[in-house]
């Protein structure tokens, strides 16, 4: 996906105009609108080439963050050890509370977009004081009632339309050049990813220890509960910015890649994870696929859906045929704060790139630490 700025955003009546002199925001409607300039209602933050502009927080907002982050820490879900079926100690993969993600440089955004998502919409308040009312009219006569839908409805449109501004955060980007080839690259190589026949998200992983599990698994020595999972480009609802960020679905979660942060969506909580403290790494994978083979993976073996113990087909069994084993590449993202994913591709060679390009980020940001990444044949 070419990577490119918007000039402007729309939030409801308000329209933000990103120009070289800083961020302009109107309001009003065609023919007549009225705004503020580059220095007025936003605050500006910045390192390493990469600045944004977002709305100013209430009083008391660090407040609320920092008890979110007390009770993020006290409800930190330990490791989990799920039993599967064949008697293989399955070990969850999966993040901790997303509220105990948090970057300083970032807390004021969070603490923006957890209060506005974690209270109901507008949409949900007036449909449904307006529905109340719609029902004592049809209490007195249905003729009343199915008036008042007509109400009902436009009370969910118009709290539709304070919902895109009153519940939006809107996030401009001026990019450096340098910092904009970097991210430039960063998508390219997410494009590589995108463009794999097969992208899984790995939720468990269990090593298989005795021989009858073995036998059933086709000779596997691990066990891997994964799905397949979503990679794109999108924004979350309650963002409006200048570009569209690199999105990848991990079970429950979705991890945005901007230019300057990982911002993680949990339902109606974010956290982030700056590139300097995320560790990417990956691997080759070898996996006994029994279903359709991907177009774009390498078939390195065949085993027997049931082998004897020297590897070759047990006879005693008349629907034993082969199985091939492709190799894939497994990346996983974690951090110190709790980030905890894997994701599997059908292809190989396709995270180094993208590793790479985190860590050009990071290093933009000025940061000593910056991303590890290996490959593991």
């Amino acid at each position: 996906m070419p990577f490119y700025f918007r000039k402007s955003v729309s939030a409801g009546p308000f329209r933000f105009n990103f120009s070289k002199s800083g961020v302009g925001v109107s309001v009003g409607v065609r023919g007549l609108r009225i705004g503020t300039g580059p220095r007025g209602h936003y605050a500006q933050v910045g390192l390493g080439g990469v600045y944004y502009r977002t709305s100013l927080q209430r009083a008391g907002a660090k407040q609320s963050a920092a008890a979110q982050v007390s009770d993020a820490k006290r409800s930190e879900p330990q490791q989990k050890h799920l039993r599967s079926a064949d008697d293989v100690d399955m070990v969850e993969i999966d993040s901790g509370n997303v509220l105990a993600m948090r970057e300083e440089t970032f807390e004021e955004l969070l603490t923006e977009l957890n209060r506005t998502k974690g209270k109901p919409g507008w949409s949900i308040i007036l449909t449904v004081l307006l529905g109340v009312v719609a029902l004592f009219g049809f209490a007195v006569s249905m003729k009343i009632g199915l008036s008042l839908l007509v109400v009902v409805l436009a009370g969910f449109l118009v709290g539709k339309w304070l919902d895109s501004y009153k519940r939006t955060s809107v996030l401009f980007y001026d990019l450096d050049e340098s910092v904009a080839e970097i991210y430039e690259q960063l998508t390219g190589a997410f494009d590589a990813i995108v463009a794999c026949d097969q992208k899984w998200h790995v939720a468990a992983g269990g090593d298989i220890k005795t021989l009858t599990s073995w036998k059933r698994n086709a000779g596997a020595s691990r066990l891997v509960d994964k799905k397949p999972t979503s990679l794109g480009y999108s924004l979350p609802k309650v963002i409006k910015s200048n570009i569209t960020p690199l999105a990848a679905h991990v079970g429950r979660q979705v991890i945005y890649f901007f230019p300057d942060v990982a911002l993680i969506e949990d339902g109606k909580r974010f956290g982030a994870v700056s590139y300097s403290n995320l560790s990417v790494t990956w691997e080759g994978s070898p996996f006994i696929e029994d279903g359709k083979v991907p177009r774009d993976s390498n078939v390195i073996a065949h085993t027997w859906k049931h082998p004897n113990k020297s590897g070759g087909p047990d006879r005693r069994f008349r629907d034993n045929y082969q199985i091939p084993v492709c190799m894939y590449e497994t990346m996983y993202l974690r951090s110190g704060s709790g980030m905890n994913e894997a994701l599997q591709f059908s292809k190989v060679d396709v995270s180094a790139s993208f590793a790479a390009g985190l860590k050009s980020l990071s290093n933009m940001g000025k940061i000593r630490t910056g991303l590890e990444g290996r490959s593991v044949a």
